[in-house]
């Protein structure tokens, strides 16, 4: 028996099949300092202990994003290792918080396996959990990702394809502290929950251009070692000609870019649906632009929720794209991600 881990290829995968995935990660200051410093995110509830304790926390809480990636990366090197691409997400929740000091770890269960018509590759789709230290889920999503064969020449026929929800279901208890105040001044936005309609639409100026050594150090970061994102000897030898980047970035700096009219919703309560439309390479500029889909009230009477989507558009500003599908109903070449989202606001009640 080999004890080389080559990783599962699609051949391997069964429906029900379930796998605990390796290395848990205690998450530390040091991988909070480094997320700012590969995404520019500048939400102040992650960034300032002073206002997570005026808000109500004992404790500052990470980025629910960074959450996202560090909790994500234990799933690739079962799931994704011989990956061609991570082609979306449904139903992803957040619903714990997670601190400096947590540990995170995974388990997935395939729910679907579709084969390609070319025989070379298929879809697998599986339902992932992250838990803490204590048990308690940090993180609970849905994902599809395609992946290579082994055995190219051999169909075997299967498409098993799940559903999945058109949105994530808001619950009426919600796992933050009672909201004490906001300061504007320190998160650097003054709209609330009641300043936003349905309809309305956000075009974020701001653009970010990531360069090789971000990415890399970003997916090493999260410890994601899918041969697409590392290996450029091999990725040079593909139709690509270079690394793709790991799409989990491409959210995060949608979601840092979005800052900017967003600054007060400062918590990812779910990710409905995302699809990553086209690749992004080292060197490109990532614009974003939101629609509010949705603004919905909460029994809580210090919070409301908006459904977002967050469009990023690379090597273009996003304000000179109306529609990210063309009349065909295929994305537009520049357009690489369709966020639909939901985040959680203050009220104007919390307004210090």
């Amino acid at each position: 028996m080999s004890k080389i881990n080559v990783g599962n290829f699609f051949e391997d995968f069964s429906i029900g099949q379930k796998i605990i995935h390796p290395l848990p990660r205690t998450v530390s200051e040091g991988d909070v300092s480094l997320y700012i410093a590969f995404t520019g995110s500048r939400f102040a509830l992650h960034s300032s202990d002073v206002v997570a304790n005026e808000m109500g926390y004992e404790k500052r809480p990470i980025d629910d994003t960074l959450n996202f990636h560090l909790t994500f990366g234990k799933s690739v090197q079962d799931i994704s290792l011989n990956a061609i691409a991570n082609l979306g997400y449904a139903e992803i929740s957040f619903p714990n918080p997670v601190y400096i000091g947590d540990t995170v770890s995974m388990t997935s269960t395939v729910i679907g396996l579709k084969e390609n018509s070319n025989g070379k590759s298929g879809v697998v789709y599986v339902h992932s959990i992250g838990v803490n230290q204590n048990g308690a889920e940090v993180l609970n999503f849905k994902r599809w990702v395609m992946v290579h064969k082994k055995d190219k020449e051999t169909l075997t026929g299967i498409k098993e394809i799940p559903t999945f929800a058109e949105s994530t279901p808001i619950l009426d208890e919600i796992n933050l502290p009672e909201i004490k105040c906001v300061d504007t001044d320190a998160t650097g936005g003054k709209f609330f929950f009641e300043d936003y309609e349905k309809g309305e639409r956000l075009n974020h100026p701001e653009g970010i251009t990531i360069d090789n050594s971000d990415h890399t150090l970003a997916t090493k970061l999260y410890q994601n070692n899918a041969k697409v994102h590392f290996n450029d000897h091999m990725m040079k030898s593909t139709p690509m000609g270079e690394r793709l980047m790991y799409g989990g970035i491409v959210i995060s700096m949608a979601r840092a870019i979005s800052f900017n009219g967003l600054q007060n919703a400062q918590w990812m309560y779910a990710i409905n649906s995302g699809a990553h439309a086209n690749p992004t390479y080292a060197g490109d500029t990532i614009y974003a632009y939101t629609e509010v889909l949705d603004t919905i009230d909460h029994k809580r009477d210090d919070i409301g929720l908006l459904r977002l989507r967050t469009i990023a558009v690379k090597n273009q500003k996003s304000s000179e794209i109306e529609n990210p599908k063309g009349e065909d109903g295929k994305y537009l070449k520049n357009v690489v991600l369709d966020l639909d989202y939901t985040v959680i606001i203050p009220k104007k009640k919390t307004k210090k």
